[in-house]
């Protein structure tokens, strides 16, 4: 008889352990899926593809950051330093002058810096720029595209779901490498 309740015992112990490596081995794949989603969330950022941006002027207004993380940016190889930037001016001023009234950003975050003759420097100022894309828009559509957004990685606060990212009609913000947070315009656009 004693046999046979150490038996049941063993069969129970045996159970009972069954039952809590399962449970160890549930909570253990919990935690690794866990580390693993963290730790692929830290390995990337998100960022604004400029050839499908369609400087629609929502990273103005989705960010949950005010103003927006949002920043132009621009290519030096690529701009024209014109002295009617159309993405510093009105694309169809009332007058083809440099008059202030003509000017297209509604912060003054972009500066105009004279280089020499006719030549001109345009340049961000990232404190006062919102994102509207005003001037991404002049300069692609009139100009050679050298001004475009990205998200400043150091005004970013990572969210998880990036709303700008769901309100984005062309689907140009998605996450890319960490270790390449900028997508930069190597070209100018094609026409």
């Amino acid at each position: 008889m004693a046999e046979q309740s150490s038996t049941n015992l063993t069969r129970r112990e045996a159970v009972a352990m069954g039952i809590r490596g399962a449970g160890l081995l549930a909570f253990g794949g919990a935690l690794g899926a866990l580390a693993f989603d963290r730790r692929v969330e830290a390995e990337t950022v998100w960022q604004i593809d400029p050839e499908k941006c369609i400087q629609c002027e929502k990273c103005a207004t989705e960010c949950v950051l005010n103003p927006s993380a949002v920043k132009c940016v621009n290519v030096f190889p690529l701009c024209g330093y014109c002295d009617l930037c159309t993405g510093y001016y009105i694309a169809q001023p009332a007058a083809l002058d440099t008059a202030a009234e003509n000017q297209l950003c509604p912060t003054g975050a972009l500066i105009r810096r004279w280089v020499e003759d006719l030549y001109f420097e345009y340049t961000i100022d990232v404190d006062k720029c919102i994102g509207c894309a005003r001037c991404v828009k002049g300069c692609y559509d009139y100009g050679n595209g050298s001004l475009f957004l990205q998200i400043d990685q150091e005004r970013c606060v990572r969210c998880n779901r990036c709303s700008i990212a769901a309100a984005c009609p062309s689907r140009a913000i998605s996450r890319v490498s960490a270790d390449k947070p900028y997508i930069l315009r190597t070209r100018t656009r094609t026409g």
